[in-house]
């Protein structure tokens, strides 16, 4: 007996974990991005058919993929999904953030793309700020306004472990002098502060 093996088939075309996706709601309000989407790994290949899948009831049938190949190790020229294959193009002057899926009843949908390590915090910050209708904010501007983000948020654990570490307390509060309240320029004593 001979067994022929499909080699053009996709590992992804069995059932897995769904697209991490979040898209901008449908209104009047045009912005620079359609959503974001949160792969699991850096494998084209693995992640293009489960975002087509995920796609295919808002935005129709994808039928082509743009990308920058900087973050992609390996950028393959088609992707076997359900029904019918995906022609995935590059160009390294696409913003390396940013995916552009191409369908022929929808149009196009460019989606922020979040790199699969990123912490989930920084990434649930970014799926929603790539969501807002109407926002001007490129991929690119996006990533940098969250690693800007990151590194404040990690100085402050950083300040704050500091001071848990160097004993965290206060410093032993002043006396205070007896103080007079002020009126306009002028001290004036209520009764019962006298001065002695």
């Amino acid at each position: 007996m001979t067994t022929n093996l499909d080699r053009t088939a996709n590992r992804a075309l069995s059932p897995g974990l769904a697209a991490r996706l979040s898209l901008t709601p449908k209104t009047t309000l045009a912005g620079r991005l359609d959503g974001a989407w949160w792969p699991r790994s850096r494998d084209l290949a693995a992640e293009l058919p489960t975002l087509a899948d995920a796609l295919e009831g808002r935005w129709g049938r994808i039928t082509r993929v743009l990308v920058n190949p900087g973050p992609w190790p390996v950028v393959p020229h088609k992707v076997a999904v359900i029904g019918h294959v995906l022609h995935v193009g590059w160009f390294t002057e696409q913003d390396p953030d940013k995916v552009i899926l191409l369908s022929y009843t929808t149009g196009r949908c460019d989606l922020l793309v979040i790199p699969p390590e990123t912490e989930p915090a920084s990434a649930a910050r970014l799926m929603t700020a790539a969501a807002l209708p109407g926002s001007v904010l490129t991929a690119s501007a996006l990533m940098s306004g969250e690693a800007a983000t990151g590194r404040r948020t990690r100085e402050a654990r950083s300040s704050e472990d500091a001071w848990a570490n160097d004993g965290g307390a206060a410093p032993a509060p002043q006396p205070h002098p007896v103080a007079h309240p002020v009126v306009g320029a002028r001290m004036i004593p209520l009764p019962g502060h006298t001065r002695r």
